[in-house]
């Protein structure tokens, strides 16, 4: 009688555990220290950031405004241009915009604006055995009729503030890796 006793206590137990309310996180750590993250973070996200970078061969403008419901709306303009020589002169070509040739269909256009999502998380992003970190998914699409990918990236994050954003460049970065977007609604200096 004890041991059905036991096992009908032990069943309870069970079902009354497994009825619990409060949610069990495989990753308990992970969980606790996105929410850190967001708490800190995701406040000073919303607004709109730009970033400019120019060189001799390329120049770059991107905006982002990032809402608190978890979407974002963006604008790219990326353009290159090419050193030749003609006649026996170097110059360079006119600007043109970049295109996406990575081979996965047709060239198509970096620039133009996109919608989308981003979320700010700890993870591992490239998966089981690699480093959890601070990062920022960005989800995003061409507002084109064609709804080529603009974003597809989850980013290493460093930190948000009253004037800068900065995270993991996929796209552009300056010298150390960083892409620094500055608060605020600019356009393009070019």
């Amino acid at each position: 009688m004890k041991q059905k006793m036991a096992l009908l206590f032990s069943l309870v137990a069970l079902v009354l555990t497994a009825c619990s309310s409060d949610p069990q996180w495989a990753d308990p750590e992970a969980h606790e220290k996105t929410v850190e993250l967001n708490e800190q973070y995701g406040p000073l996200m919303a607004g709109t950031w730009h970033y400019e970078k120019i060189g001799e061969r390329q120049r770059y403008f991107e905006r982002l405004t990032f809402n608190e419901d978890g979407t974002f709306t963006g604008m790219r303009i990326w353009q290159s241009r090419q050193l030749v020589t003609i006649d026996g002169n170097e110059q360079y070509t006119d600007w043109t915009n970049v295109l996406d040739d990575t081979g996965w269909g047709d060239e198509a256009p970096m620039n133009g604006t996109f919608t989308g999502t981003w979320q700010l998380g700890y993870w591992n992003p490239e998966g089981e055995g690699s480093t959890k970190r601070n990062c920022l998914r960005l989800e995003a699409h061409y507002d084109n009729e064609r709804k080529y990918m603009a974003y597809s990236y989850v980013a290493t994050f460093d930190y948000a503030d009253d004037t800068t954003l900065r995270f993991q460049g996929y796209y552009a970065k300056d010298e150390d890796g960083w892409v620094n977007f500055q608060r605020g609604d600019a356009e393009p200096s070019f």
